[in-house]
């Protein structure tokens, strides 16, 4: 079973990316960007880019040469740290971002699989054969590090480039203190998610080694 999601996150994953990259970058140009800018553009998504992550954490794993190739997306820390972060696309998306827009068509469709089928497929995976006891609560500060160099990035190029990924982080719109609370908040969030994550895994392997006596 573990394996069939991996090959399934896999697959379905590297489709929604490659589908979105295939339609977001022409109508990132037609809307006046240029072909580097309608990549950064897109790179500038967290969900993309824990999308890509989790792809990378499933090719790894699923290389014939074992963990060798990509050791590092092979390993516990960024397993979980994945599961973490895809958990949170989820959550933000399914709570906060899909009520402000109503995506059409082949755009529609990438909302979906990237922001609920792939996180769904990821989380399960990682509970049933990628948790495996062997976080450690130190394990945190380094996960914390992603979302925070990711809303320092993003604030950092907002003025630059007159834009921001997600609405809830325009400073100019909704103000440096309204900014600063969804960023507290969706930081605390993680932090949460994480110490759910370390407990989850020490017990998932606590169960399955209950069950092997």
């Amino acid at each position: 079973m573990g394996r069939f999601l991996q090959i399934m996150g896999l697959v379905i994953g590297l489709a929604g990316l490659v589908l979105q990259f295939c339609i977001t970058v022409p109508a990132s140009m037609e809307a006046g960007r240029s072909l580097l800018g309608s990549i950064v553009f897109l790179l500038s998504f967290f969900t993309i880019l824990t999308n890509i992550g989790a792809v990378l954490v499933h090719t790894s794993l699923l290389s014939p040469s074992g963990y060798a190739w990509l050791p590092a997306f092979a390993g516990t820390r960024m397993r979980a740290g994945v599961a973490v972060s895809i958990a949170l696309v989820f959550i933000i998306y399914a709570t906060v971002l899909a009520r402000l827009w109503q995506p059409q068509g082949l755009f529609l469709l990438c909302d979906v699989v990237l922001h609920y089928v792939t996180p769904v497929l990821f989380v399960l995976w990682w509970l049933i054969s990628g948790a495996d006891g062997r976080t450690r609560w130190s394990d945190i500060s380094w996960w914390m590090v992603y979302p925070v160099a990711y809303l320092a990035y993003a604030l950092a190029r907002a003025p630059f480039a007159g834009e921001v990924p997600y609405p809830f982080l325009d400073v100019a719109k909704n103000g440096a203190t309204s900014v600063a609370i969804s960023a507290a908040a969706i930081t605390g969030l993680f932090f949460v998610l994480c110490v759910v994550a370390v407990l989850v895994d020490h017990g998932v392997a606590s169960t399955r080694a209950s069950t092997l006596r």
